[in-house]
């Protein structure tokens, strides 16, 4: 049986320009035929790492979208001098950065202003790689700190996630539009093509990845516990239950 690398490497240099996957493993018929009208402009920010993975989920919400709706800028740092265009963003009162917290509202109790388009900040990148990039750059501290309120769990089931109801880039995105666009299409309509790369990698010998959350619950965490005591209290919270 071949497994999910071997799948994805074949043939790299015949790559379809919707979905940018091989033919043989093509998702452009899962695509809207046509981009999807919103007036909300997304921009993602994208930890280096995510570049590199071959299963990563943005270039799937990316073809999804006209061009100009979604915006993908790469990197740790972002400086005013480096990105002056980020820094107007960030400064626009109709700005939102999706990163839940305690200091987050849930995006379905936000008013949306209508004198201009709705902006949405959304940080690519595994958790840890998110809140350093939350964090040490201020620009994103000045938007409204927004999150999602769901209890739906991710399909994203080829990827491990921290909890259950942790979501992908892609799926936050699609949540969000839906409640900042007040289109339940929109989420369905982003979902599918995720959907149809799980499917494909799960019949390619991929197995359904549980979160980690799961896995201590159940007693089928395999990897050696951390040393670290900020990391073994987090999993201390996952077993308990506790938002973390």
């Amino acid at each position: 049986m071949q497994n999910c690398a071997q799948i994805h490497f074949r043939d790299k240099m015949q790559k379809v320009k919707s979905c940018s996957r091989p033919q043989k493993v093509c998702l452009c018929p899962f695509l809207p035929i046509h981009p999807l009208k919103v007036s909300t402009c997304l921009y993602i920010i994208q930890h280096p790492a995510e570049e590199s993975r071959v299963l990563r989920t943005v270039p799937l919400l990316a073809a999804c979208l006209p061009p100009d709706k979604c915006k993908i800028l790469i990197g740790r740092r972002f400086s005013e001098d480096r990105y002056p265009e980020l820094a107007t963003v960030c400064r626009n009162p109709s700005t939102l950065i999706l990163y839940p917290g305690a200091e987050a509202t849930n995006l379905e109790e936000v008013t949306l202003g209508s004198s201009s388009p709705p902006i949405m900040i959304i940080i690519d990148g595994t958790w840890s790689q998110a809140k350093d990039i939350f964090y040490k750059n201020s620009l994103f501290r000045l938007p409204k700190q927004v999150q999602l309120k769901t209890n739906i769990s991710s399909q994203y089931v080829i990827r491990t996630q921290p909890t259950n109801t942790c979501l992908s880039t892609l799926e936050c995105a699609a949540v969000a539009l839906t409640i900042m666009e007040k289109n339940k299409s929109i989420q369905e309509t982003i979902l599918r093509p995720l959907q149809a790369l799980c499917s494909f990698q799960l019949q390619h010998g991929a197995q359904i990845h549980h979160s980690k959350e799961h896995l201590l619950k159940n007693g089928l965490y395999d990897k050696p516990m951390p040393k670290n005591k900020r990391k073994l209290r987090r999993m201390e919270l996952l077993v308990n239950n506790v938002k973390i």
